[in-house]
């Protein structure tokens, strides 16, 4: 049996992520070909270098898979956001197997939500959910002709009726799971994409699932939990990768890093008894980084970048958010980490509800005084199941979903019109790279019209560069 799995997030269809040149392979889906591989015949359509669906035209013809498992990859966060043109993508990749009579399973975010949307564009099945076990059943059925009607977790057309199943069980021993199909990946692909920065960096993840209720924040795979691996069974993956090719540089892409201090610290003594250097960055959250020796073992062990969800300088914000910490635990966290040679970095957010200028003053204070080695900012974005798409759906009515994630459009209607918010963007991007430039020039002491005047010019000389 041969079965062909590909992903639905295509670079060239997102501008602003083709132009920053950082692509990571897809890993949840890889990780589910590694389930299959064991048992069946499996290739790769990686989607990222590819510039348009019906390129997967040639390769159905010429490989005849028995299955086609569209299989998103759940650790990039772009793909939570269900962009339009990644899922026009998706329905066509399924309309054009299914003329071809290829079997055709689904796994994503935007199918988990809209599911009925896919199998009438010609899906057998849609995994609801975590799929590598649902996966795995799927196909073992598939093959063996049986039914799947008892198959846990997917959604499927009956007749005129669509059928979905109960749910399946969370996977709570990921260390049960064979490592991630490397061997499916062109990585040379991806490196010549990072040439342009002086390193390769490569993605893995520890973990599935965030505890953590941020009231915007969507889990349709994971869910609202928290497994881990063990640092033993992370440190077989960086040995494994280490073994198939060179990489500078690991982005570890859990939703929370390190949630438990005693793993971060067993995964550094683990790292120093195996001998293994690494840099790497990571996600996590204010409240998690307030002690002097979780933040010791992070540098320790090889991490130099964490991106928190500061989100706002407002405590009423992140409050109404249901964020779960405070101003200070943001300012106490960057102080002990710039302390021990770590960069933190922000994602910030504008547009929440009840959002009013002294808000996004108090931001601004925050962002300029802290100072984080770099930014992300973005508009409130509403998505199904989450407790701020149920407050604003009734205004989702032209627009549910951005195209690409440059569009940064408000869909809501929040305190300031949609164009605010983007000259907004615009400035505060702005402002903090020309304050970083005085900072790294060292010209504070300039007179005020020769440090605009010089700080504008190497900030447009930089964004430049960066366009060449």
């Amino acid at each position: 049996m041969r079965v062909l799995f590909t992903h639905s997030y295509f670079l060239k269809f997102d501008e602003k992520q083709f132009n920053q040149r950082k692509p990571y392979p897809p890993l949840a889906t890889i990780q589910a070909a590694a389930v299959i591989q064991q048992k069946y015949d499996v290739r790769l359509f990686d989607t990222n270098f590819v510039s348009h669906q019906n390129e997967i035209k040639p390769l159905l013809d010429e490989y005849k898979p028995d299955v086609l498992v569209i299989y998103d990859d759940g650790f990039n966060y772009l793909t939570k956001m269900c962009l339009t043109n990644m899922r026009d993508a998706a329905l066509d990749m399924i309309k054009i197997a299914s003329q071809k009579g290829i079997h055709v399973i689904i796994s994503s975010s935007d199918s988990t939500d809209h599911y009925a949307n896919y199998l009438k564009a010609g899906a057998n099945e849609v995994i609801i959910g975590e799929g590598d076990e649902t996966l795995n059943q799927l196909i073992t059925n598939i093959d063996s002709n049986e039914s799947i009607i008892e198959v846990e977790g997917i959604a499927y057309q009956n007749s005129e009726e669509i059928v979905v199943n109960r749910k399946r069980a969370v996977l709570t021993s990921l260390d049960d799971l064979p490592l991630p199909a490397w061997n499916l990946i062109d990585i040379d692909l991806y490196k010549k994409a990072w040439l342009i920065h002086g390193y390769f960096s490569i993605n893995l993840a520890t973990t599935r699932g965030c505890p953590y209720k941020c009231n915007w924040c969507a889990k349709p795979i994971y869910g609202v939990r928290y497994n881990s691996r063990t640092p033993h069974h992370v440190i077989s993956e960086i040995k494994l990768i280490q073994s198939l090719f060179n990489f500078d540089h690991i982005w570890f892409c859990d939703d929370i890093f390190g949630l438990r201090p005693k793993w971060v610290e067993e995964f550094n003594l683990l790292l120093k008894k195996e001998n293994i250097t690494i840099q790497y960055k990571i996600q996590s959250r204010a409240d998690l980084l307030l002690t002097d020796e979780n933040i010791k073992n992070l540098a320790e062990s090889g991490c130099d970048e964490v991106w928190i969800g500061a989100e706002s300088g407002s405590q009423k914000i992140l409050d109404n958010m249901d964020k779960g910490t405070t101003i200070q635990e943001i300012k106490e966290c960057t102080f002990l980490m710039k302390k021990h040679g770590i960069k933190p970095c922000f994602f910030l957010q504008f547009g929440y509800l009840d959002e009013l200028w002294e808000d996004i003053q108090a931001t601004l204070k925050m962002l300029f005084k802290l100072m984080p080695f770099d930014i992300g900012i973005s508009v409130s974005y509403p998505l199904p199941g989450t407790k701020f798409y149920d407050m604003v759906s009734s205004q989702l009515i032209e627009k549910t979903n951005w195209t690409d994630s440059n569009e940064l459009l408000l869909m809501y209607k929040s305190t300031y019109s949609p164009k605010f918010y983007k000259t907004l963007h615009k400035f505060v991007h702005k402002r903090f790279r020309q304050k970083q430039i005085e900072r790294s020039f060292n010209i504070a002491l300039l007179p005020k019209w020769m440090y605009f005047k010089l700080s504008s010019i190497i900030y447009y000389l930089l964004l430049l560069l960066q366009k060449t």
